[in-house]
C-alpha cells in the first residue's frame, strides 16, 4: 500500500491533447479512460517504502539503481529533493512483441579441467539454452497513452528547469507521443524529431514495403533555459576527390611531391539525422550485456554529450541494459537509472560493476516485484488461484471464474501487473467493476472476487462497495500477494569454507558442493516437455527430429550464473555488500569483480576477508542469499 501521494505540479494539466492550432475549429483529440487520469494524476504519484538492497563503493555522487516502475521512481526522487538535468527514456513501442532473455546452462566446474587439457571449446550453437520471457510490450492504443501520459507528467515533476528529456520511440506510437509532448512540455519546447538511422539493418524481401531502419527520438527542453552542446563529427574526404574541405572552405591537400593527401580531415555539426549502426549480435557490447532492446553506447553518448555538462544528473526511467548510466559514468556524469525489470536491474549492476562504478540499489516495494517479473506473474497466476479456469460467458474484463457448490460460477478479476494503473484498487476502479463489468455478468452471477496487489484503503473501499453496489452480488476483495508469497521459494545450496593461499594473498575458499533451483529445474522440465511433445507431432506427420533433453548434473553447478560474498554484514536482511564476487559466462569463464579472465569457473569463490554472507543468482535471475 501506498504510504503516501506525493504531488506532481501546483497546477495540474488536464488529460488531454489540444489539437487547435492548425484548423479553423477547434477539435479535441480524446482518449479512452481521460477522466480516470486526470483523477489519477490530481491524487499525486503513489510513495512507497523503499529499501537499500546493495552499496557499492562510498557513492559519494548519489548514483542509483532502483527497481520500481517510472511513477513511483519519480514519486520517491520529488520526496527526496532530486532533480535531474537530462532524461532519455526508451519505453516500450506499443510494437506488440515479446522480449526474452537467452538462458545458458554454464559448464559444470567438475569437469573444467578436462576441457582445459583438451583445450577444446563448444560452440555457442552447442550449448545448451532455452529461452525465458523478461517483459511484453502488448498495449492497446489507448491504455499506452494513458500510460505514457502519466509517467511523462511524472518525469517532468523532477526535471531541473534547464533539463531536457530524450523520448525514443519508433514508427508505432511516435506520431501519437509526440502531440502529448506537446501538450505536457509545450509546444514551444519541442527542439528536435532526431532519426536514428542504423544502416546494418538486413532488408526483408518477404514483405511488400520498405525496410523500416529508423527510430525517432524527440528531443524537448523544460524552458528556454537549456544546457545544448553543439556535437561536431568527422568528415572523411571520398578516396577519389581532388579536394577536402578545411574549414568549411574546398582546398586542395597535397604532400612535397605534389600528390593529394587526405590526412587533414575536417569536422561539420551533426544534423538530426544520426547514421549509427545498431548492435550487431557479433559485436563486443551485445556479447557482454546480451540484452534484447540494448542501444549503443555511442547514440546515448551523443544525447549525454549534446545536453549535460560533467557533474549533472543523467536519468532513465526505463533503463534497459543500463547504457545511460553507464555512458553517463564514462563522460564524468551522475545517474539514475530505473527499471521494473529484475533482469535489467541485474545487468545494469554488472555493467557497472565492471566500469568502476559507485552507486545503490534501492527496491520499491510496491508489489511488482513479488514474484520475478510482471509477465511472469501474468503467466502463473491461473496456476496459483486453485480452481481458476476460462470463461467463455465472461467479458475479457474478467480474467475467468471459479465453479463454488454454493455460489455456483464465480467470476474472477486480476490486476494487470503491465498495467501501472489496475495494479491499485482506489474508488475509480472499483467504481469501474460496479458500474460498467458487473451489469454485462449473466443474470445468475451471485458473487465475485476482486484480486488486489496494492488498495488505496480497504476500510474505504469497501464503505465504497456497501454505498455503490445496488445489486445483490456479493463482492469479495482478496490480497493477490498472499497467493504469491506462498509459491516463492528459495534455492538450496551446500559449500565448505576453507583459509589457505589464492595467488599472492592469504584468505578464504568458499567451494560450492551442491546447487540447486527449484523453479529452473521446473523450468527446464517445461522445455523439455515441449520439445518431447514437438518432437512427436513432427515424427507423426513422418518427420524425424532428434529430441535432446536438457539435463543437469546431480551437483547442478551449472545452473549458478554469479556468486558473491560479503565480508561486512551478516544479517540476511541487511544492505549487500560485494567484497568479491564472480561472475560465469556462458562459456564457463569467469569475470572476478568485473574483470573479466579466460579461467574456467573451479566451483570456488576467494576473498581476503572471512566471509559472513553469500549471494548465488542462478541462471534466471533469482538470487538467494546465505548466511556462512
Amino acid at each position: 500500500m501506498a504510504i503516501k501521494y506525493i504531488p506532481y505540479f501546483p497546477d495540474t494539466l488536464e488529460g488531454q491533447a489540444l489539437l487547435d492550432n492548425f484548423v479553423r475549429t477547434k477539435r479535441i483529440l480524446r482518449y479512452r479512460d481521460n477522466d480516470r487520469i486526470y483523477e489519477r494524476i490530481e491524487r499525486g504519484m503513489p510513495y512507497y517504502e523503499t529499501e537499500l538492497k546493495e552499496r557499492t563503493g562510498t557513492n559519494p555522487n548519489g548514483n542509483l539503481v532502483i527497481r520500481g516502475e517510472c511513477l513511483s521512481a519519480c514519486a520517491y526522487l520529488k520526496d527526496k529533493g532530486i532533480t535531474v538535468d537530462l532524461v532519455y527514456i526508451d519505453p516500450p513501442f506499443a510494437s506488440g512483441a515479446d522480449y526474452a532473455k537467452k538462458v545458458y546452462l554454464r559448464r559444470n566446474p567438475k569437469v573444467a579441467e578436462v576441457i582445459r587439457h583438451a583445450e577444446s571449446e563448444l560452440d555457442i550453437e552447442e550449448l545448451r539454452s532455452f529461452e525465458e520471457k523478461m517483459y511484453g510490450d502488448i498495449w492497446n492504443k489507448e491504455s499506452y497513452l494513458n500510460w505514457m501520459y502519466e509517467n511523462l507528467m511524472a518525469i517532468k515533476s523532477v526535471m531541473s528547469d534547464t533539463a531536457s528529456i530524450y523520448v525514443h520511440l519508433d514508427w508505432h506510437i511516435g506520431h501519437y507521443v509526440k502531440i502529448l509532448m506537446d501538450e505536457i512540455f509545450g509546444e514551444d519546447n519541442f527542439r528536435n524529431e532526431i532519426v536514428w538511422y542504423y544502416p546494418n539493418k538486413i532488408p526483408d524481401k518477404r514483405k511488400p514495403l520498405f525496410t523500416n531502419c529508423s527510430d525517432i527520438v524527440l528531443f524537448y527542453t523544460k524552458s528556454d533555459e537549456q544546457i545544448f552542446n553543439i556535437q561536431y563529427q568527422d568528415i572523411k574526404p571520398h578516396q577519389r576527390a581532388k579536394e577536402v574541405k578545411i574549414n568549411g572552405k574546398k582546398q586542395s591537400v597535397r604532400d612535397e611531391n605534389g600528390n593529394v593527401v587526405y590526412e587533414t580531415y575536417d569536422k561539420t555539426m551533426i544534423n538530426n539525422v544520426w547514421r549509427i549502426p545498431s548492435l550487431a549480435g557479433s559485436s563486443k557490447e551485445k556479447h557482454d550485456t546480451d540484452y534484447a532492446t540494448q542501444k549503443p553506447e555511442t547514440l546515448l553518448e551523443r544525447i549525454i554529450k549534446a545536453s549535460s555538462d560533467e557533474g549533472m544528473v543523467v536519468a532513465d526511467f526505463f533503463g534497459g541494459s543500463g547504457v545511460t548510466a553507464a555512458v553517463a559514468s564514462k563522460t564524468g556524469r551522475k545517474f539514475i537509472h530505473a527499471d521494473v525489470n529484475l533482469n535489467s536491474i541485474q545487468t545494469t549492476r554488472d555493467r557497472l560493476i565492471a566500469a568502476k562504478a559507485e552507486f545503490d540499489i534501492l527496491e520499491i516495494k510496491d508489489g511488482v516485484s513479488l514474484y520475478r517479473n510482471p509477465v511472469q506473474t501474468m503467466e502463473k497466476l491461473k496456476t496459483l488461484i486453485p480452481g481458476l479456469r476460462n470463461e467463455d460467458a465472461l467479458d475479457k474484463f474478467w480474467e475467468g471464474s471459479i465453479i463454488d457448490t454454493k455460489y455456483g460460477m464465480v467470476p474472477v478479476y486480476l490486476p494487470n501487473l503491465m498495467d501501472g494503473t489496475t495494479r491499485m484498487l482506489d474508488k475509480p476502479l472499483m467504481n469501474r467493476i460496479i458500474h460498467e463489468a458487473m451489469p454485462d455478468l449473466p443474470e445468475d452471477t451471485k458473487r465475485i472476487i476482486v484480486y488486489y496487489i496494492d488498495i488505496e484503503d480497504r476500510d474505504d473501499i469497501e464503505r465504497f462497495i456497501n454505498e455503490q453496489n445496488d445489486t445483490l452480488i456479493q463482492i469479495e476483495l482478496r490480497d493477490l500477494k498472499q497467493v504469491l508469497d506462498n509459491v516463492v521459494t528459495e534455492d538450496y545450496a551446500e559449500w565448505k569454507v576453507s583459509e589457505g593461499q589464492n595467488g599472492l594473498f592469504n584468505g578464504y575458499k568458499v567451494e560450492i558442493l551442491q546447487f540447486q533451483s527449484d523453479r529452473v529445474k521446473r523450468k527446464i522440465d517445461e522445455i523439455n516437455q515441449k520439445n518431447w511433445q514437438q518432437s512427436l507431432n513432427l515424427q507423426s506427420k513422418g518427420k524425424n527430429w532428434a529430441y535432446t533433453p536438457i539435463l543437469l548434473s546431480e551437483e547442478g553447478l551449472e545452473t549458478i550464473e554469479w556468486i558473491s560474498l560479503d565480508c561486512t554484514a551478516s544479517e540476511k536482511e541487511s544492505v549487500w555488500h560485494s567484497d568479491s564476487e564472480i561472475k560465469i559466462d556462458k562459456l564457463g569463464r569467469t569475470i572476478k569483480n568485473g574483470t573479466k579472465t579466460a579461467d574456467l569457473w573451479d566451483a570456488c569463490i576467494w576473498s581476503e576477508n572471512r566471509p559472513l554472507r553469500m549471494k548465488i543468482r542462478n541462471i534466471c535471475g533469482d538470487e538467494t542469499v546465505f548466511v556462512l
